[in-house]
């Protein structure tokens, strides 16, 4: 089966929706963009590189010359700027949100707000997002989907070092960031649990130069491009996923999307999460 045969059985028409899409100019952004607009929704890229969401909001009306675009900045290391995306959001009035956008393996600091960059960029902000934004958004029966990784399953949580600042291994920091946003999430009403599965796009660039000249082009052999990967997400947009997630259906890595059942965490774990996130939630809200 094609991608684009594919499209046509799984999803419907989009025209009359807007969809806000944060990592947009990313690999998979670009590709969930492309898609959405053969669609027919109107976008709104949510990002914090304006120059590349411009181009990239070139580039699309190339393809759909028809094809409404706005953009809103939105530096997920930053809550003011993540709050101030949020009001513009509303007011634009969108009918879906994918948190698409991430970070693996970057310069670590401690943000404003007290957490390891790279836990406010995969969880806090984008948690914020869904949470503030879902009543406007289901208001308007859309929904919102929140990108996971199968990451999740390198580590447990850790009470004691909740935003794993205390470790280095990248593997294990940007983890543990997506296992709390996945099961902070998992069981909320409106909002879709999806991962890609393994692809090649800028998140995986974090090796050494002579190290991704060298694996570049196995893994574009190997795994699926970022325009097959991207229809997980997409197939988030129009499935409810409650305690579930969506992903390729083959190991997790290959093949066009399939649901299952998200276990990878025991409920005193899953509780822990939740309450933490509320937590977070309450102290950013006051």
């Amino acid at each position: 089966m094609t991608v684009s045969r594919w499209i046509q059985n799984n999803t419907h028409s989009l025209h009359g929706k807007t969809v806000a899409v944060n990592g947009a100019t990313g690999g998979l952004g670009r590709e969930l963009c492309h898609h959405l607009a053969g669609l027919g929704a109107s976008l709104v890229l949510l990002d914090r590189n304006q120059d590349k969401s411009h181009r990239l909001a070139k580039e699309l009306k190339g393809h759909y010359p028809e094809l409404s675009v706005r953009h809103v900045t939105a530096d997920l290391e930053d809550m003011v700027s993540v709050k101030q995306a949020v009001l513009s959001l509303e007011q634009i009035g969108i009918d879906g949100l994918i948190l698409n956008a991430g970070a693996y393996s970057i310069p670590r600091h401690t943000t404003s707000i007290g957490y390891d960059n790279v836990y406010q960029i995969n969880f806090i902000a984008p948690y914020y997002l869904a949470r503030t934004l879902l009543p406007h958004i289901q208001g308007r029966g859309g929904r919102i989907v929140a990108v996971g990784s199968i990451a999740h399953r390198y580590s447990k949580t850790d009470a004691q070092d909740i935003d794993f600042s205390g470790r280095k291994q990248a593997s294990l920091v940007y983890g543990n960031a997506k296992r709390y946003l996945m099961y902070s999430l998992y069981s909320t009403d409106g909002v879709s649990i999806t991962h890609p599965g393994i692809t090649l796009t800028g998140i995986t660039a974090h090796y050494p130069a002579w190290l991704y000249a060298l694996i570049k082009y196995p893994m574009k052999l190997l795994f699926m491009p970022p325009k097959k990967a991207s229809l997980s997400i997409l197939y988030g947009l129009f499935h409810n996923t409650h305690k579930s997630w969506i992903g390729p259906c083959l190991l997790d890595i290959w093949g066009f999307p399939c649901q299952r059942h998200l276990r990878s965490a025991r409920p005193d774990e899953i509780a822990r999460i939740q309450a933490t996130a509320e937590h977070i939630l309450k102290d950013l809200q006051t």
